[in-house]
Order: C-alpha cells, then structure tokens, then sequence
C-alpha cells in the first residue's frame, strides 16, 4: 500500500542528505488511566538520637515514595510505546506526578531479627497530577511557511522564555525520526531567553527544501517538526544512527521515544516543555 511522502532535503555546498516523511497521522491518545492502588513496603533504622514515632514516619514515608513512584510508571506505561514516531504526540504525560488520596497499612512493625528497622507494608491510592501550563520553562515554535509546494525553502522559528537547550526532531510518518538540531555541523544548542532563533540560520551550509520523493503520485502530504527544550544540557536520547549531518532513529524502534519518555520523567516538569509544528504540502 503506498504511503503518502514527503522529502526535505539537507542541501550542502558538497552534500545533500535526503529525510522522507509519510503523512499517516498517529493513532489517538487513549489518555492516561485514573486513581490506581499501589502496594508498597517501606523501613527505616532507629538512629541514636531518634525517637521510635520519628523512625515509623520515616518508614511509612518510604513506602509512600514507593507507591507513587510505582503509580508514576504505571501512568506512563498507559500510553503503550509502540514506535518512536510517538514523539510527534504530546508528550505532557511524561511529566506525570502523584497524588496520595488514601493510604491503607497493610502491616507493619519492627523487624523480628533487627530490634532497630521498623517496617511497613502498605497500600495506596493515588491518582495522576500534571504542572499547570503556563509555568516554568516555555517555547514558541514556527514555520516560515505552513502550506507548501514543492521547491519551497522551510526555515523553523523558535523562542524560549529563559536560557535552555533545545532539540528540533523531524518526524516520519513511517515511525522514523531525525534529530535536526544538534547535528554534526551545529553542535551548540544553547538558546538565550527571549531572543528569537530560526533554522537554519543565516549563512548556514544547511538548508531545507520540501520535496516529493520519486514515483510519488498524491497530490497531499503533511509533515510535523517537534521542539524539545530543557533547563540544562541533558543527554535525553540515545545515540541513534548517524546518517550524514544527521542523526536517525529508526522506524520500527521504540528504544528513541523510550529513552526520552524515561529522561524527561526524570526531570521537574518545570524543566523542560515542548513544541509541535505541522504544515502540508501540495502539488
């Protein structure tokens, strides 16, 4: 069955290096689930200076922070990662955290072998909590052109409110993605607050032409580019496969969309956001 493609190309004074889209669109969120109960065992040692409450506290404490983190993956692992092409989706659940509404101990005591651990089985329920939008580190993403025709030069807009990195993927149809910035040429990847940037730059080796690949006979295809921005330089994806100036996360591999998901989850969600930008072209 054919597929609906599009070709940016990577134009070089000595180069060209090809990336090809298809215009299939991602299958529907399913949404992340409700409140789910989450066992979790905790303990604690009696210190010197403590108190036998204090120590029980820090125990169930502990058996807290384990519920949620548990609640936290299961949350996650909602949105099944079946390709890396997952990244064109929004992406505001992997800053997912938890919220205890009730706890129920299930056991707990000192420990029969060492008189100083206290331990505590227990069961909670927690439901899913997201950053409200508006705070913490935000981008603006755009395109210098939204409808297109073949021939036609792209160039990608972008501003942070605050100092940040930033990562600016293409993504397939076909499940496949391209990391456009950093890449071999521009490794910098550090923007300034509030001071606008475009890619590529000005004067750049590099450009970007929309393109139909060969053979292709629709007279549509639509294409999306994904913005990632971070407080701090983060190594958030594997290394992927270097192609040209590029580097390529292939079709059938979730091991790109995983490790994002994973790092991002790792981090306040204060401290990274993101963008999408989608436009089509046509004969």
């Amino acid at each position: 069955m054919n597929k609906i493609v599009i070709t940016i190309l990577f134009l070089l004074i000595t180069d060209i290096s090809t990336v090809s889209f298809a215009s299939e669109k991602p299958a529907p969120d399913k949404g992340i689930q409700g409140q789910v109960w989450m066992e979790a065992d905790g303990e604690a040692y009696l210190g010197e200076i403590e108190m036998p409450k204090e120590v029980k506290e820090r125990a169930k404490r502990d058996a807290q922070n384990k519920a949620v983190e548990q609640a936290v993956g299961a949350f996650i692992k909602a949105h099944t990662l079946v390709s890396n092409y997952q990244i064109a989706e929004d992406l505001i659940y992997t800053a997912v955290r938890g919220k205890i509404d009730k706890i129920e101990i299930i056991k707990e005591g000192w420990d029969e072998k060492d008189r100083n651990l206290y331990k505590v089985k227990l069961k909670a329920l927690i439901e899913p909590v997201y950053p409200e939008k508006g705070q913490g580190l935000s981008v603006k993403l755009s395109l210098s052109k939204t409808d297109l025709k073949e021939g036609d030069e792209v160039k990608i807009f972008y501003q942070a409110n605050s100092d940040c990195y930033v990562y600016i993927f293409s993504v397939a149809a076909d499940g496949s993605v391209t990391l456009l910035l950093p890449n071999s040429i521009d490794s910098d990847n550090s923007v300034k607050g509030g001071k606008a940037y475009q890619f590529p730059a000005d004067g750049s080796k590099i450009k970007l032409q929309a393109n139909f690949l060969p053979n292709y006979d629709k007279l549509i295809a639509e294409e999306r580019i994904k913005i990632i921005a971070t407080k701090n330089k983060e190594d958030i994806i594997s290394l992927g496969f270097q192609e040209g100036l590029f580097k390529i996360y292939d079709a059938k591999s979730t091991g790109m969309i995983s490790d994002l998901v994973k790092r991002l989850n790792q981090m306040e969600p204060t401290e990274w956001t993101e963008a999408t930008a989608v436009y089509v072209m046509k004969r």
